[in-house]
């Protein structure tokens, strides 16, 4: 893909008058201290390093300035709603129902520092503005600034990293209300020695056979509904894949081969609302399609081991309990996805004996996972993260992004041939839909995609349209920019 930024593309930066029509922060994003003049280490001190490393990624030198050249709305606010995005209907905003505040980030700032930034000066590498969900191929999420710290102070010291993994255990599976908990190198790697775990119990003589078992109980049962793109990490781990379909099938293919049934929290497709949430987009799922508390059901019932899988199903939060209560033997979480830690952590929480078993043949050991290494860094950023994230006050979260959606979609309204949905998605928050006339906009899909990563700013966002869970202030403004450019030019 050609990354080269074409001269129309450029930011341009305000003039006085813009510089001067100052706005205040969206509501529930925390105003970020102006960083002016932090540009060499050697003229801060080791906090102030460390808040700039943390913030500087989220809105590079945000400072209180204003958007007015931002093309967005006449007013140039992140106010009053207009109305515009289907208003009363069910891609509507229908007005904020409160002012939004406007940012105080600087989006031209932002812009400026996502062409010069420590990946574009040691590799050449551009990063982007993340209107995107929580994914691993786009970087995670953003660690909080306590996370950092913590990271941080934990580099000042060494650790018996055995002594460390327990005791990060022990706090994660108090939180989860777990028997046991471990950390290994992200979902991926839990899954991995937590099938290995349950293959070979806490016999190291089997461990030392992995990944080629040479007992007949080795199947990893799915439901064809719940096999996911990355599920040969069971097959990596000695197990044989079993699929099924109905739920007939499902029940007849346990046998006393099976060792481990799997099910994958998303196909649940709900938060904290009763479901169905009213998503135009939300699938209905098969009749036969089993939901993840009936796997665990029939696990308990045929009397073998379920691994839920919820690595990115946060929010809400009570998942992280949810299915450890309703009797899940073991649960998967991504450590840097909503929970905000670092990206190359996860969580394998559940049945003490399996935990152990699993904890034997993780790293820092010499079992199958000896190679998924965790820093000691990386451990306490994520129990920090962890700890931050279960205090969080989640509802006024997801105010503050749907507010940041509602915002975006109304400034995309008016453009000939665009239409920019206020839509509630499958999770419980809204992002904003662009649906859009090929025959007036003759632009593709990937078309745009193409168009988002060559620009300046880079943009990449995932699924109908921009999320704004992880834009920061002055971001969204940058977002709304670009995008009514490209949808007015075609460029």
């Amino acid at each position: 893909m050609d990354e080269d930024i074409r001269e129309d593309q450029r930011v341009e930066e305000p003039d006085s008058a813009d510089a001067e029509s100052g706005l205040d922060q969206p509501a529930g994003l925390d105003r970020l201290d102006r960083l002016d003049g932090l540009g060499k280490l050697d003229r801060v001190n080791r906090r102030t390093f460390i808040k700039v490393s943390a913030l500087a990624g989220m809105a590079g030198a945000a400072g209180a300035a204003g958007i007015a050249a931002s093309g967005c709305d006449s007013a140039g606010e992140m106010g009053g709603s207009s109305g515009g995005a289907g208003a009363g209907g069910a891609g509507g905003t229908g007005g904020s129902g409160s002012d939004l505040a406007s940012a105080g980030g600087d989006p031209n700032a932002i812009a400026a520092d996502l062409r010069d930034n420590v990946y574009t000066r040691l590799l050449g590498v551009r990063p982007h503005v993340g209107a995107h969900e929580h994914l691993s191929s786009m970087g995670g999420s953003r660690m909080p600034a306590e996370v950092m710290e913590a990271m941080a102070e934990a580099n000042r010291y060494f650790v018996d990293m055995a002594e460390l993994h327990d005791a990060a255990g022990r706090r994660i599976a108090e939180i989860m209300g777990a028997e046991a908990a471990l950390v290994s190198s992200g979902a991926f790697a839990t899954m991995l020695v937590g099938a290995a775990g349950v293959l070979t119990g806490s016999d190291e003589e089997r461990m030392g056979l992995l990944p080629n078992p040479t007992w007949p109980k080795v199947e990893c049962l799915f439901q064809t509904a719940h096999r996911f793109f990355y599920d040969n990490v069971f097959g990596l781990a000695g197990m044989k894949l079993v699929e099924a379909g109905t739920r007939a099938e499902y029940e007849a293919a346990i046998t006393d081969r099976t060792a481990l049934l799997v099910g994958l929290a998303y196909i649940e497709h709900q938060t904290r609302g009763v479901p169905p949430f009213p998503v135009r987009h939300r699938q209905e799922h098969d009749p036969e399609t089993l939901m993840p508390l009936e796997i665990i059901e029939i696990g308990k019932r045929r009397g073998v081991p379920v691994m839920i899988d919820l690595a990115s199903n946060l929010p809400p939060k009570e998942n992280l309990t949810k299915y450890l209560e309703a009797g899940a033997d073991l649960v998967v979480v991504s450590g840097g996805k909503g929970i905000r830690g670092p990206n190359s952590t996860g969580i394998l929480a559940g049945r003490a004996d399996l935990i152990e078993a699993a904890r034997m043949q993780n790293a820092p050991n010499n079992g199958i996972g000896r190679g998924l290494k965790v820093g000691k860094e990386e451990i306490v950023g994520l129990v920090a993260a962890l700890e931050r994230y279960v205090a969080l006050d989640e509802d006024e979260e997801i105010t503050a992004w749907n507010a940041k959606a509602r915002w975006l979609a109304d400034q995309l309204q008016g453009i000939d041939g665009l239409e920019a949905r206020y839509e509630l998605n499958t999770h419980g928050y809204h992002d904003v839909e662009l649906l859009w006339d090929e025959a007036v906009i003759p632009l593709s899909r990937e078309d745009v995609d193409r168009l988002l990563r060559a620009g300046d700013p880079k943009i990449i966002y995932d699924g109908p349209g921009p999320r704004t869970l992880q834009l920061e202030e002055g971001e969204v403004q940058l977002v709304a920019r670009r995008l009514r450019e490209l949808f007015t030019t075609g460029s």
